[in-house]
């Protein structure tokens, strides 16, 4: 597999206004579709995002195209906003494709309240929800779990937590795959990432990880919206973003480290190290596997039990009964699934790696929540801090283009370090409270970090999922108070 030159323009074939082609070349094997518009596609071209999904395309068994959606931008490994299916069986999985932070993802709450009840209040909420959920570099959890809780949780992921007490098992009704992975096996996760999670179950982190209270500002689509639990606009919502803490970073760098030292001929013959993989059929790959949806069950119960927490802040600032706050939707933005697609008019079983990317099922999918069966599968959107998150709804066209997949936010154009020269966080707070936006935050250089300048514009981001039809928009959100780590 050739390594590209430096230097070496890419210049994708324009399809139409929101999709871009980069032709098979040299050991690709299919071509890379890019989902943006010629706005985005710039952004893109910055670095070396590109570079990156001709590479995914030259790894063995990938099927179709090497995809890469309109918040793409250079991650370890794939891009993120990348996605690839690769054959069960003659195929690989790749923790570059996954990433780091397995199930970050996003939970959404939806409260009987209006936008003019909690406004007034939205300091005191905030500074309640700040106390209830721990956030910030090294936050640590109120709970402390035995070795045996720990490996329940790993293995029945937000399940554990309805049977502790927390949330209840109607919110597991509305999460990707219930809140757990059937696969997960805790006893492939290593004691280095166990003794990294212990502590951190039900706290948001750091990095883009927020807690946000929100109100609906637009509906796009009121049958879908209120299928959803969202009635009208003006509702206030709550938003949960964060994933695996420390343990599902361990677990990545465990296997990333075993997967090199059992090929290193591998390790030499690919254009960039960071795709290292586990040829599919393995037991290192059922092992990583196993690992990974131990780590993704780990990230829905940590997000099930933050929504808990924010239950809490509500009951006691504002009066709210905590079965009156419903959970929309919890979806993962990395992870893998073995999922069947219809490839070139046959079933395949195929790993699916989405990376920075949500899945996208349409109506009547056997993956759609029965709940939603009837208008299919909520997407969440988050945006960067202080600006607009979105409420899509899944399509078959997805399923047919993108094995079901599309955007997950608005994606960065900078890099943490040029952020923190950039922005001061004193700045940024100023200018959120100018737009009536109350920020908390674990760190003020992680405010400079997440300043909104930094991210591409969601509003095109997302402009160009639904002008692509691989995800629809349902609804709008604005942000009244954030709480970032």
């Amino acid at each position: 597999m050739p390594e590209q030159k430096e230097k070496e323009k890419i210049s994708p074939r324009k399809v139409n206004d929101h999709l871009f082609e980069i032709e098979k070349t040299g050991n690709m094997k299919v071509p890379v579709k890019i989902y943006a518009s010629e706005k985005l596609l710039k952004n893109i071209d910055q670095d070396n995002s590109l570079q990156q999904g001709m590479n995914v395309a030259c790894l063995p068994g990938i099927y179709g195209q090497s995809i890469m959606l309109p918040d793409a931008h250079q991650g370890y490994g794939f891009s993120i906003g990348g996605v690839a299916a690769f054959d069960y069986e003659h195929g690989c999985i790749s923790p570059g494709g996954i990433g780091f932070d397995i199930n970050c993802g996003v939970r959404l709450l939806a409260t009987p309240l209006k936008r003019e009840e909690v406004e007034p209040k939205i300091k005191e909420l905030i500074d309640s929800m700040f106390r209830n959920v721990p956030s910030g570099v090294g936050s640590g959890s109120f709970l402390r779990l035995s070795n045996q809780e720990l490996d329940d949780v790993l293995n029945k992921g937000a399940e554990w937590a309805v049977e502790h007490g927390y949330g209840f098992k109607e919110d597991l009704d509305h999460c990707e795959e219930g809140g757990r992975m059937k696969d997960a096996d805790a006893s492939k996760v290593s004691s280095r990432a166990k003794s990294r999670g212990r502590d951190q179950l039900g706290t948001l982190g750091a990095g883009n990880h927020f807690l946000e209270v929100q109100f609906v500002e637009h509906i796009y689509d009121k049958k879908v919206a209120e299928a959803f639990g969202i009635h009208e606009e003006g509702q206030v919502t709550i938003m949960i973003h964060c994933g695996s803490r420390g343990l599902g970073h361990q677990v990545c760098s465990d296997y990333l480290r075993k997967m090199e030292e059992a090929d290193p001929t591998l390790m030499k013959s690919l254009p960039e190290k960071d795709l290292i993989y586990a040829k599919a059929g393995t037991q290192l790959a059922k092992d990583y596997f196993a690992a990974m949806a131990a780590s993704a069950n780990f990230a829905w119960a940590n997000r099930h039990i933050i929504a808990h927490q924010v239950r809490k802040s509500f009951k006691d600032v504002l009066g709210v009964e905590p079965e009156k706050i419903k959970t929309v939707y919890d979806i993962a933005h990395n992870i893998a699934k073995v999922e069947e697609h219809i490839i070139e008019g046959e079933s395949k079983k195929v790993y699916v790696h989405r990376k920075g990317a949500t899945r996208s099922l349409p109506a009547g999918h056997p993956n759609t929540p029965e709940v939603y069966k009837n208008v299919g599968q909520p997407i969440l959107l988050p945006g960067s801090m202080g600006t607009a998150s979105y409420l899509l709804v899944g399509t078959e066209k997805a399923l047919k283009e993108t094995f079901g997949s599309t955007a997950h936010g608005a994606g960065r154009v900078m890099s943490r370090t040029e952020a923190i020269r950039s922005f001061r966080a004193s700045d940024i707070k100023r200018q959120l409270e100018e737009h009536r936006i109350y920020l908390k935050a674990g760190s003020m250089e992680g405010v400079s970090e997440e300043a909104p300048a930094v991210y591409k514009d969601i509003d095109e981001v997302v402009k160009v999922s639904h002008d692509a039809g691989i995800g629809n928009l349902v609804a709008k959100m604005r942000p009244l108070g954030v709480i970032k780590g």
